[in-house]
């Protein structure tokens, strides 16, 4: 990194937070009313998925969702198995839920995570619809974005006052390695209680299988 770069990189990040704020594309969900209300085949689950997702991507040649991840998370239990080689809409919030999640924690963890909703919510006729869970959660993701990003904000400014100590031409490449930093402090907090809160989930899922067979054996 030369000395312009370093010299710019802090405002770059700026400008960064500034578009995010501005365009909300902290969680871009697909909302429920652009989720098709017919079937799909594999290729035209990938194309949904590609086109509604685009920009969640870091690369242009990025890809959201492959026939090999569908067909893996179907044999993994990720996700319930088309019917006639057709995916409802309740798999593409499933899958939508996946996509997000994979980036954070391990498939077993979602395995654990989605199995509950997916046996009582998925296609069922006796429960709210999936739809309306998963409605519930974007709302309640939207509502979160903008004290998200007030907090990376606090965590910039913070950041800018780091080093003070240090040359201007080292300044801001420290600057921005202390936001950085800073950001992976907090989500790794965050990922430790996931995995905890997951934990419980998935040991609360084994004690009602427990449970169910000892009644039966009764």
């Amino acid at each position: 990194m030369n000395e312009e770069e370093k010299a710019v990189l802090m405002e770059i990040i700026q400008n960064i937070l500034s578009d995010t704020k501005e365009n909300k594309t902290a969680a871009p969900y697909i909302t429920p009313e652009l989720m098709p209300n017919i079937d799909l085949y594999m290729d035209q689950v990938t194309t949904f998925m590609d086109t509604h997702l685009a920009s969640s991507k870091r690369y242009e040649e990025d890809k959201i969702l492959t026939k090999t991840m569908i067909n893996n998370y179907t044999k993994n239990n990720l996700l319930p198995p088309p019917d006639k080689k057709k995916y409802s809409k309740d798999h593409l919030l499933l899958l939508t839920f996946i996509y997000y999640f994979k980036g954070i924690i391990s498939m077993n963890d979602i395995k654990t995570l989605l199995s509950p909703l997916a046996d009582t919510y998925f296609k069922t006729t006796e429960q709210k619809p999936l739809t309306d869970i998963y409605t519930e959660v974007l709302n309640m993701n939207k509502s979160q974005i903008n004290d998200i990003m007030k907090d990376i904000e606090s965590k910039f400014d913070l950041s800018k006052h780091t080093f003070k100590d240090y040359e201007l031409s080292e300044k801001d490449a420290l600057n921005a390695f202390a936001f950085i930093s800073s950001l992976i402090c907090d989500i790794y907090i965050k990922k430790q209680l996931v995995e905890q809160v997951i934990d419980q989930i998935g040991a609360i899922g084994q004690d009602n299988k427990a449970d169910k067979k000892l009644k039966k054996q009764l």
